[in-house]
């Protein structure tokens, strides 16, 4: 079964345990949100929504928020002396779709429960290598005196006369 959603002014094709990227919406982080905004729900017998499919939503969990790529506009007018340069990141909500439900049904998966570290002690003689020290940066060896020149001039001088 898949569900066509809408959010954020973007559409998405979604099936359960996929993992997608939306813009920002409210939710901590663990917790089961659902999209109310479902375009199609298919299957055996697809549903159209006109526009959205009455009683249907999807179930998704909140797995982080973070920030998108660096995007630049740079604009320049040749000639001018006119630039400008403006640059944001989007904020990005990462979902893992749980479930899809129809007919007004509440979501019936929870969250995941999170992985706890494993922490393997050390044995007595087996000690994990610790964090190599660097070494301490050279120092610029300092430059030999410039040769004196003078005595090629005054030969040249010499010379001439």
């Amino acid at each position: 079964m898949f569900a066509v959603i809408k959010t954020g002014g973007r559409q998405y094709r979604v099936v359960p345990d996929d993992v997608l990227e939306i813009g920002k919406i409210a939710g901590d982080v663990g917790t089961i949100v659902q999209l109310g905004e479902v375009l199609v729900v298919g299957g055996d017998t697809p549903v159209l929504g006109m526009p959205t499919v009455a009683g249907a939503t999807v179930a998704a969990e909140v797995l982080d928020h973070k920030r998108g790529p660096k995007v630049i506009a740079f604009k320049k007018r040749r000639r001018k002396n006119s630039r400008r340069k403006r640059g944001y990141r989007d904020e990005i909500t990462v979902l893992r779709i749980t479930e899809i439900l129809t007919d007004n049904a509440k979501p019936s998966i929870g969250p995941r429960p999170k992985r706890e570290k494993v922490v393997v002690p050390a044995a007595d003689g087996d000690e994990a290598p610790a964090a190599k020290k660097k070494a301490p940066a050279k120092k610029a060896a300092a430059k030999p005196a410039a040769k004196k020149a003078p005595a090629k001039k005054a030969a040249a001088k010499s010379d001439k006369k």
